[in-house]
């Protein structure tokens, strides 16, 4: 075939069409021909102050792996494009990509609930899309545009969705919050979790470990998941802790370590720590080893403290996306031209968003001050006249 391979669903069947030597050649091929679902292989978690963890073997089926491929598909393409953006100068500011990340949030998100709550640091985008805001309030906030999730005001590190706390620019701020929001799980007896995400670079921030014996005390729903990927903004985690088994941190806490480039074992451990959490067994914590192909942030071009050949040796070996795209190729499940249609769709969306993202206008000077209070009370700042007369609208 010389032209471009299009792929069209008919009721329950494929069809591609494709121009060999100026015949049209239609082959039609039936949804039935995939595999509906396979069992597969994982790697073993490592455990601590656990007799049994999560299972070696994941089951898959055909739309799960269809449903998983988009989402981190989508979230590279829209942190590449926040990428160009922000070379264009067209995003300022802090942003902090999360490309190479992608099987956590897929796979934390595949094994909970929508009601169950997300708390995370300031890598953010891929968690503010998977609790379910769209590509194009994610990337018109990131511009500083009024349709942007936070209108425009929170930009990359702060975005917010319904039972997802967003992004905290304070490093390891998020975590004492995670466990107040898993309290409150506990006392309105919901059955609810709250997973807790933080990076290695604030593993060892003392409220991390306050907020550990608090939860362990009163036994509170809360996963407690450290993004191990590898390097605290330059340095890498050798440098920055005696210890990097951050599984084994809480102590008296149960851990589990998990491949973070595996979305299947990542939603395999989710898992496990949710029935953990839900059973009243008290806290649990995660790490999930991973890695990000970009700098800490945009001002990082994260090649100075670490070779241009191990990032390439991870996307090689490890990335997500391609591990994922392969076990469903090598067992039948999807087609290449099928894949291929599905990155197709998700450009076009990438892009009609950064065209909103670049279009709509910024938020007017009159909104600076609203949303501040959820009650409307009268906004009085001492010493700032010029502000006395504007009100908070909520």
């Amino acid at each position: 075939c010389q032209n471009t391979v299009h792929l069209q669903p008919l009721a329950s069947r494929l069809v591609f069409c494709c121009v060999l030597q100026g015949a049209r050649v239609v082959v039609s091929r039936s949804f039935t021909d995939f595999t509906p679902q396979v069992t597969l292989d994982i790697k073993k978690c490592d455990l601590h102050r656990l007799e049994d963890g999560p299972p070696e073997k994941a089951e898959l089926t055909r739309e799960q792996g269809l449903q998983y491929y988009r989402v981190m598909q989508t979230i590279r393409r829209m942190e590449l494009k926040a990428d160009q953006l922000y070379k264009q100068k067209i995003i300022r500011g802090f942003c902090h990509l999360y490309d190479g990340q992608e099987a956590c949030a897929a796979g934390i998100e595949a094994a909970i609930t929508p009601t169950d709550h997300l708390i995370t640091a300031y890598r953010a985008h891929g968690y503010t899309f998977t609790r379910g805001v769209s590509i194009k309030e994610i990337m018109a906030e990131l511009t500083g545009r009024k349709g942007g999730v936070a209108k425009g005001k929170g930009g990359s590190m702060h975005m917010y969705a319904p039972h997802f706390y967003g992004g905290n620019g304070i490093v390891g701020a998020q975590v004492p919050l995670g466990a107040g929001i898993a309290l409150a799980c506990q006392y309105q007896g919901n059955n609810q979790v709250c997973v807790t995400l933080y990076g290695d670079g604030a593993a060892n921030q003392g409220q991390l470990f306050e907020s550990f014996n608090m939860a362990a005390l009163w036994k509170l729903p809360c996963i407690f998941i450290c993004e191990n990927n590898k390097y605290g903004m330059g340095t890498s985690v050798e440098r920055a802790s005696a210890s990097t088994d951050y599984y084994k941190r809480g102590d008296f806490i149960p851990g589990i370590r998990v491949d973070g480039m595996d979305v299947l074992c990542v939603r395999e451990a989710t898992k496990f720590a949710a029935e953990h959490c839900r059973s009243g067994k008290g806290p649990i914590i995660m790490e999930l080893q991973t890695y990000r192909y970009h700098g800490h942030s945009m001002s990082d071009p994260g090649v100075s403290y670490r070779t241009r050949d191990e990032i390439q040796e991870v996307r090689s070996k490890s990335d997500p996306i391609s591990m994922l795209k392969d076990r469903m190729l090598d067992n039948n499940m999807a087609s290449v031209e099928e894949l291929k249609e599905i990155d197709i769709s998700i450009r076009k969306e990438v892009e009609e968003a950064t065209q909103f993202s670049t279009s709509d206008p910024e938020p007017p000077l009159e909104d600076l001050c609203n949303h501040i209070f959820h009650n409307n009370p009268p906004l009085e700042v001492r010493g700032t006249h010029p502000w006395a007369a504007l009100k908070s609208v909520s």
